[in-house]
């Protein structure tokens, strides 16, 4: 139990760890790569690790240095099964690997918690196996633990249905230049989350890797490229700045986050309109952006490009006069927790009207109160409600330690908004 100790008058500058989307990327890339890649800033948390310590085991080497992370790229081949890899509760981590792992001849195992073997993962085995590998669900339920063999990589054209997560995409987008004929992947719905296959796409330029595409819904990757070995820094987490940007909002404070640029393709970057249509004030400067909080007021919010942050702006809506509306983000209940249910119920504690609508939430502002606050294991819920604590005296946070997830330093930085 973590209690939070209220903080007026906030005014503070930040710093965020390496962003989490981008981490993954950029190591599973460079362990595709020709040669030796130095990643900087790479973010040191419980769910990248699992994709590091993975690609470990699929034979790459990979050193940890005090400024980098040294991979030497397996030139797009990993070694043979069996291996059983374990994959905590980690979404990204699985997608992402499950796709590209089907480059080497495995048998590859991968597994996780018991949350894990609930979230789905049926339509990228499906198109995996439109491939010509061989992909499956161990225990026939469309979700993990799967059991991938690959090394027969013939079929070119691929069609997926991604309604349910944008990572099916970019899994097949990240093993498509190291097949022998590439793939032209057509999608059939979705994605959600477009932004974070645009990540992918971004990585992939930065590694030399040439596509054509039409939007979200078409790709043609040509086979036989090869990843380029070279420097690669991670950028800051726009998912993790909207903690500290809700902090300024409903204190009324003033915080900025250095470092992080309008320009990223992060869809998260977004969440800073958010908090200027709810009555704050944004400022963009060249090493940062600076939200300060105002009178709030409720916002209809398309959370399709951000769902990592819709606990964030549910928290800041129940300081808002009006009632928020949050659409677009049904699948959210596929992830660490069923953070729809969750953000509810812990809302519902705190003494303000919500309620779960087909493909989100409405929250209607008022006093909210001190509550002890279940995380489910999410480390999105622990973060979100101990910013609500920085305004309502009460607020304590069960298994704090969850924020190892994402951000092991989450309470270090969230400490140093306290009001000297």
């Amino acid at each position: 139990m973590r209690k939070i100790q209220c903080s007026a008058g906030i005014d503070a500058t930040v710093n965020v760890p390496g962003s989490k989307s981008y981490s993954h990327r950029i190591a599973i890339a460079a362990a595709l790569s020709n040669g030796i890649c130095n990643i900087y800033n790479y973010l040191d948390s419980q769910d990248t690790n699992y994709t590091l310590d993975a690609i470990k085991q699929l034979g790459v080497n990979i050193k940890n240095n005090k400024n980098t992370i040294d991979v030497h790229g397996c030139a797009g081949w990993f070694a043979p099964g069996p291996k059983s890899i374990y994959l905590g509760n980690s979404g990204t981590s699985m997608r992402l690997l499950s796709a590209v792992s089907a480059l080497g001849q495995g048998p590859y195992e991968f597994s996780g918690t018991g949350r894990m073997h609930e979230r789905p993962i049926g339509e990228l085995l499906d198109a995996l196996a439109q491939t010509g590998a061989s992909a499956r669900s161990i225990n026939h339920n469309n979700c993990p633990p799967v059991e991938i063999r690959g090394g027969n990589i013939t079929g070119r054209k691929v069609s997926i249905d991604c309604s349910k997560s944008s990572q099916y995409l970019s899994g097949l987008l990240l093993m498509a230049p190291c097949t022998e004929n590439g793939l032209d992947i057509h999608v059939t719905a979705g994605p959600v989350s477009g932004p974070y296959v645009e990540m992918t796409a971004d990585i992939m330029s930065a590694f030399g890797i040439r596509y054509e595409r039409s939007g979200l819904t078409y790709f043609r990757v040509p086979g036989g490229q090869s990843y380029a070995a070279g420097s690669y820094t991670v950028e800051p987490d726009c998912s993790q700045a909207g903690y500290f940007w809700a902090a300024a909002a409903i204190t009324k404070g003033c915080v900025k986050v250095a470092g992080i640029s309008p320009d990223t393709r992060q869809g998260d970057i977004g969440f800073a309109q958010i908090m200027k249509k709810m009555g704050c004030r944004v400022t963009y400067e060249t090493d940062g952006i600076t939200v300060t909080g105002g009178s709030l007021c409720a916002v209809d919010a398309d959370m399709g490009n951000m769902p990592d942050l819709v606990p964030t702006l549910a928290v800041v809506a129940a300081f808002a006069e009006g009632t928020t509306v949050i659409r677009n983000v049904a699948h959210l209940r596929n992830k660490e927790s069923d953070r729809l249910a969750a953000v509810a119920n812990e809302l519902a504690k705190m003494k303000i009207d919500v309620r779960i609508t087909e493909d989100g939430l409405r929250v209607t502002g008022g006093s909210p109160q001190g509550a002890e606050i279940d995380t489910y294991d999410d480390h999105r819920i622990a973060m979100s409600f101990a910013v609500a604590g920085l305004a309502v005296p009460g607020v304590a946070i069960r298994d704090p330690a969850c924020v190892e997830k994402s951000f092991p330093g989450f309470w270090e930085v969230f400490e140093g908004l306290y009001a000297k």
